[in-house]
């Protein structure tokens, strides 16, 4: 059994939101309007905003992002995250460092 057959598949959705709206504001508001069943927020920094839903909840999910943040605008809807950080550089997270490797 394929890993998307357990866990269903997963949507990304793509947002352009007010400048200073964070995360964790965003989640708190998503949660009073949905309660614990609120879309997961990916990541929102910058004035970028990804959400992650299922594929049927999708037009549901930017009714309730629009509604949490009256500034946010849907730009664009994914299967993957990549797609969408390389359609918008700017939803590009910094690099995690790497520890140095011990040679023996």
């Amino acid at each position: 059994m394929a890993v998307k057959e357990k866990r269903g598949r997963r949507r990304y959705v793509a947002f352009r939101v007010g400048p200073r709206t964070t995360k964790e504001a965003l989640i708190g508001k998503l949660r009073a309007l949905r309660g614990e069943s609120a879309p997961y927020v990916v990541q929102c920094s910058s004035g970028w905003c990804i959400v992650r839903c299922p594929p049927k909840d999708v037009d549901d999910t930017v009714r309730l992002v629009t509604r949490a943040d009256p500034e946010a605008e849907s730009l664009l809807t994914s299967g993957t995250l990549r797609t969408l950080r390389d359609r918008y550089p700017g939803m590009r997270s910094a690099p995690r460092r790497r520890r140095p490797t011990v040679k023996q």
